[in-house]
């Protein structure tokens, strides 16, 4: 009894519950994605480039201490055998005055930082795009599904009054066998839709660590706007700007260049300003009596390699050759990001087509679906042709709710390819969901 009444408070708990939206999901990614987390840390690790960088420039302090035991032997002028110790410690103080290469470390780490707060804005937009991918997935999959067993329902009763038909022999074993073929199809492809729904189900728990809930659907008539402006092109030479991939080829562009002047300045002389203390204490071990020392040194200290076997042109040589390699792959990304913009836009605006090409078609499909009901009742049309126009407008609706959710998609890669998808894209498309 407990248990009933359990499993019934839960069922009266599921009904009541409010389906969970795409702005709810995408929260619970971004507290457990794993791929997400890892970019976060990353971006951690990242900022201490620059602090480890700017160390080059800043002075460093060495502390150093001993201690050494020496046994003597000695023959002149009196044969004698002694030892003692002694124990000193040290202080030493470097302010590098000109190096260059660290100068050019430095604007490498601040370059650095930089790419690694441009990869976690790009790990954003990119966990926003899985999200509404995964949350769109299984709306369509659940939609396929719906779909599915609807014909299979229609199927079945098709089946059973073409078997009592068959029996008052008003249709022929034909009929039957084909009702039973149509039944037969629409049951494995439930199966297959249902296997679609748990995998697309998986999909999203991974995002969010969580099994997903109940997704609350795109409201009745949602109406998709064009992009702005309307012109491929511009959408095109904007993503060549302002794509986050391209970003981030430029900035290792410019590390990579500013490598090849790190390497060079190895030739350069180096300075610096060293400053010293040091202090001694020995037992004297012939007289018994200690002695101690201090020390205290200033000055500056210069060194210029002359040759290093041929290693530093080879590094010059190697660091020119990814140099250009940058400049290639920066190239590469932006054509890359040009094509995903035009495919991206062509996709809205084909898109937009297709849902308006749907919605007509939806409008006939029913008024088919009425005629052939209609039909059937004065006689003209067989029970059949009911099912088909049954089949023919589960079918478009399901088309219609997919052309809406892939043109929803394309319209958010679009913002990821020109570099501007953010939060808010995300809560409007969610305010086209239902409450």
């Amino acid at each position: 009894m407990k248990r009933m009444f359990a499993m019934l408070l839960a069922v009266g708990w599921g009904a009541g519950a409010q389906a969970a939206d795409l702005l709810g999901i995408y929260r619970e990614a971004t507290t457990a994605d794993a791929r997400y987390a890892s970019a976060r840390l990353q971006r951690e690790a990242g900022q201490e480039k620059v602090v480890q960088a700017r160390a080059g420039l800043l002075p460093s302090l060495t502390a150093s201490a001993g201690t050494t035991y020496s046994s003597v032997d000695a023959t002149q002028p009196l044969v004698r055998e002694y030892g003692y110790n002694t124990n000193s410690y040290s202080l030493q103080l470097t302010q590098p005055l000109f190096r260059a290469q660290n100068w050019v470390a430095y604007e490498q780490g601040k370059l650095g930082t930089e790419l690694a707060d441009l990869q976690f804005v790009a790990a954003e937009m990119d966990l926003i795009v899985r999200t509404t991918q995964a949350y769109f997935d299984l709306l369509g999959a659940q939609d396929v599904l719906t779909t599915v067993t609807r014909l299979k329902t229609a199927a079945g009763e098709q089946l059973q009054l073409s078997k009592k038909s068959f029996e008052v022999g008003t249709v022929t074993v034909t009929d039957v066998n084909d009702a039973q073929s149509r039944y037969d199809i629409a049951a494995a492809q439930e199966i297959a839709a249902q296997n679609d729904v748990n995998v697309k189900r998986e999909a999203l728990r991974v995002l969010t660590g969580k099994e997903p809930p109940q997704l609350a659907g795109l409201r009745t008539g949602v109406m998709l706007a064009q992009p702005q402006p309307a012109v491929v092109d511009s959408w095109a030479q904007a993503a060549q700007d302002g794509n986050l991939d391209v970003q981030a080829q430029q900035l290792n562009t410019s590390i990579a260049e500013r490598e090849v002047a790190r390497v060079r300045a190895a030739h350069l002389p180096t300075v610096d300003a060293v400053a010293s203390y040091g202090r001694s204490h020995a037992t004297n071990g012939s007289s018994g009596n200690p002695s101690e020392g201090k020390t205290w040194s200033v000055g500056v200290q210069a060194s210029l390699p002359l040759y290093q076997g041929g290693g530093t042109q080879s590094k010059v040589r190697e660091s020119r050759a990814l140099s250009d390699k940058a400049r290639e792959d920066l190239e590469t990304a932006r054509r890359a990001a040009a094509q995903s913009a035009r495919q991206s836009f062509l996709g809205v605006t084909s898109g937009i087509a297709q849902v308006k090409g749907y919605e007509a078609a939806v409008l006939s499909s029913r008024s088919a679906l009425e005629s052939n009901r209609l039909g059937y009742q004065v006689g003209v049309k067989i029970n059949m042709d009911v099912l088909n126009a049954q089949t023919q407008l589960a079918q478009t609706e399901q088309q219609l709710a997919k052309a809406r959710y892939d043109t929803i998609m394309a319209q958010v890669k679009l913002k990821q390819a020109v570099g501007t998808l953010s939060l808010k894209d995300l809560e409007e498309i969610n305010a086209l969901l239902e409450r």
